[in-house]
């Protein structure tokens, strides 16, 4: 069955229980979900707790609540998210607006609350500052779905700042306050700002119309890659300092790529002029983040077999 041919037809025909649940899937994005899952237990295994065993942090049910409740508020937030964006994604993602709209609006609301609620009971069992975290999280991704994306810098830094709060509930929780975090939080932050101002030039036509203000829409493409390059340049700073650190290991082949993938990112950036090209830029960046997650496994080689061999 053809999913657009149901989204279609949907308000005339119930479609099936496992199109919804793709649909479903295609708006919580649980790629993107499952991606952060992996990224959490990497960074708590090779960042947070090195002189942790891998079996002491695979079996710490803290740290396992701490992810499911990412998870759950992470979910609703790509809901009310889309719940938002419903217009401009019609523009700007008229496909995925179709297979997203095979749940009605009604459905996604409710899943939203259900989800919130969840989240923030399971961050209960940790302890009543993990479940405050979560609620607080909970209402910086509404205000930033609701208002704070419409606007250039709130939004910017927001966006940028709201992917980050998941590493730290759990940097949080091992209350590891070293140098190397810092420096790999303040690479990740740079590469979310860049990401960001990229989807805000793939999705111009339908911010534009929709009036919401980012920086495209306000300043124009010209200075949005003016901003993106010099963002750029500054991400080669903490790459820089990593690469000091001994510690990385094999990460150190990572870092030596991203500079070569920036450098060239850049110079497709003043190349391009229409959103085919930006969605392949934001390709570039997602790739790129993706191949950080898993380098984190080759951080230390020592690391991997102290945590086996670790009781």
């Amino acid at each position: 069955m053809d999913l657009l041919e149901i989204s279609k037809n949907n308000s005339k025909k119930q479609a099936p229980f496992y199109i919804k649940a793709l649909s479903l899937f295609s708006v919580v994005r649980g790629y993107n979900i499952l991606l952060i899952v992996i990224a959490q237990y990497l960074a708590s295994i090779f960042i947070f707790s090195p002189e942790k065993s891998l079996r002491y942090v695979l079996l710490d049910i803290n740290l396992y609540f701490i992810v499911l409740s990412t998870v759950c508020v992470i979910a609703s937030g790509y809901i009310i998210n889309n719940f938002y964006d419903a217009e401009t994604d019609k523009i700007n993602r008229p496909l995925k607006s179709k297979i997203d709209s095979i749940v009605d609006q009604k459905t996604k609301l409710t899943i939203y609350f259900l989800f919130n609620f969840i989240g923030v009971v399971i961050a209960l069992l940790v302890s009543w500052r993990a479940a405050l975290f979560f609620s607080v999280y909970i209402f910086l991704i509404w205000l930033y779905s609701h208002k704070l994306k419409k606007y250039p810098l709130t939004g910017l830094f927001s966006a940028a700042i709201l992917a980050l709060l998941p590493f730290f509930a759990i940097f949080v929780y091992y209350k590891n306050f070293s140098e190397i975090i810092f420096t790999h939080a303040a690479f990740l932050f740079f590469i979310l700002l860049i990401r960001e101002l990229i989807k805000d030039l793939e999705k111009i036509k339908g911010d534009f119309i929709h009036n919401y203000q980012t920086i495209p829409v306000k300043y124009g493409e010209y200075f949005t890659k003016i901003l993106i390059t010099l963002l750029t340049l500054l991400t080669l700073n903490p790459i820089y300092f990593l690469l000091r650190y001994p510690e990385i290991g094999g990460m150190k082949y990572f870092f030596y790529s991203s500079i070569v993938v920036l450098l060239v990112f850049v110079v497709v950036l003043w190349l391009s002029n229409s959103k085919r090209n930006y969605v392949l830029l934001h390709l570039i960046l997602k790739l790129l983040i993706v191949a950080g997650v898993f380098s984190l496994a080759f951080i230390d080689y020592s690391i991997i077999i102290d945590k086996i061999l670790l009781k």
